[in-house]
């Protein structure tokens, strides 16, 4: 049984290998991707919800330390609270955070767009009889939100810069 599994583990193992499976940071922050992603200047954002977006992609992308910048990410924020339980007596019992954005990734040296996407969110939140709990809830999800939209956006601009790369190592060895 146990050399089944180890001559199973083996296999799979050839066969990630072998599909050329690789870490997007091999070489940590001295690898392309990192420096190239250090390399991404996010101006401010407008709104709370664009202030704690940006603070949270600029702690994704300065990673691998200070660089200059060779691209910029223009960023769009639609944040939005909305109803969606309303009570017999008109109250509101439930509300929902919504986060979206339309970003996009432009190259500093020649204003070629290379990413253009969206990336969106949203929470549910319960609306209590305490105003400030309520308030806190809602700050609470914008933050968290934020948080999840970055996250989103960054692996798109990771991956984006990485397909450049490759594809920039792919003609230099031609």
């Amino acid at each position: 049984m146990r050399t089944l599994l180890s001559a199973l583990i083996a296999a799979g193992a050839l066969a990630l290998a072998g599909c050329g499976l690789q870490p997007m940071y091999a070489g940590g922050s001295n690898a392309a991707v990192a420096r190239s992603i250090a390399a991404v200047d996010v101006p401010p954002i407008p709104g709370r919800g664009g202030w704690l977006l940006r603070n949270a992609l600029q702690e994704r992308f300065g990673a691998a330390g200070e660089v200059n910048p060779a691209y910029r990410l223009d960023v769009r924020v639609d944040d939005a609270l909305e109803a969606l339980g309303v009570l017999n007596d008109d109250t509101i019992s439930r509300e929902r955070r919504i986060l979206r954005t339309r970003y996009q990734l432009i190259d500093l040296a020649n204003g070629e767009i290379l990413l253009d996407a969206t990336a969106g969110s949203d929470a549910g939140i319960d609306v209590v009889s305490s105003e400030y709990a309520t308030i806190a809830a809602e700050q609470t999800a914008l933050e968290n939100l934020s948080k999840e939209v970055a996250e989103r956006m960054a692996t798109q601009v990771a991956l984006t810069l990485r397909k450049r790369a490759d594809k920039a190592g792919q003609q230099a060895g031609q």
